[in-house]
């Protein structure tokens, strides 16, 4: 198993330009964002992540030190081009990838290795966590046929009864690597922003046939991402941490 964490934002909403840090170095409960994030996937090898750096990422790599293996996007193109932007350190490996954010930092250990674990079982070429809230989150709606997932609608997409569902696409993922990295050139940035969305992934999958799984977490709290002052100062009341934020 090896492990792509996407670490390359600015974090403009978060006002981290004005504090000349990355967005994953702003501190909460005592420690940088991607800090906890790679405390909850301990159970993956150092050398067998890949952090995905851009703005200031020089500050990136003299924080984490060099035990991991580093991939560097230049130009903020989407989540699918920062995952391309790794796809070298995948050279000759074959086995599965868990893709992760640095700035969502309250998944437990315990979700991660859930996912990892019903993704072996299912033997699935992709394994999506989905979270259930009743908060009115922008995130993706998971679609269901039958129990399994059919689609995933992006929350700008959505009609209003898909505006109702609470199970939401969380943008974390596990992937046969040979399957992720054989698709991503499928990706179009025929969009408003003119991004690559790796959340694209999954839906061409499904399009295609492919294997899909999932694994749901009912916690709430975990699928918070911090991208705002306000979403930091709650994490890290989750946290626990009582640090100037």
């Amino acid at each position: 198993m090896k492990a792509i964490i996407l670490a390359a934002g600015k974090g403009k909403r978060l006002l981290s330009e004005t504090m000349n840090m990355p967005k994953v170095l702003r501190l909460a409960a005592g420690k940088p964002l991607i800090g906890h994030v790679l405390d909850n996937i301990d159970f993956i090898d150092p050398k067998d992540i890949v952090i995905v750096a851009g703005y200031k990422r020089e500050m990136v790599f003299e924080t984490l030190g060099d035990k991991y293996t580093y991939a560097v996007q230049d130009e903020q193109k989407g989540t699918g081009h920062a995952v391309m932007m790794a796809k070298e350190a995948f050279k000759g490996y074959n086995g599965d990838v868990i893709i992760l954010y640095g700035d969502m930092p309250l998944f437990k250990k315990e979700t991660y290795k859930k996912l990892v674990e019903v993704h072996k079982e299912t033997g699935a070429d992709c394994t999506i966590l989905t979270g259930i809230t009743d908060d009115r989150l922008a995130y993706g709606r998971i679609i269901r046929v039958n129990g399994e997932v059919s689609d995933i609608v992006e929350d700008k997409d959505c009609t209003p009864e898909q505006k109702e569902i609470k199970e939401l696409n969380v943008g974390v993922y596990v992937f046969k690597s040979d399957v992720l990295f054989n698709n991503l050139d499928k990706i179009k940035n025929n969009n408003a922003q003119g991004e690559y969305y790796l959340t694209d992934i999954p839906k061409i999958l499904i399009g295609e046939g492919k294997k899909i799984a999932s694994y749901t977490t009912n916690d709430g709290t975990e699928i918070l991402g911090v991208n705002t002052p306000e979403d930091l100062e709650l994490c890290e009341k989750i946290l626990g941490g009582n640090n100037n934020v």
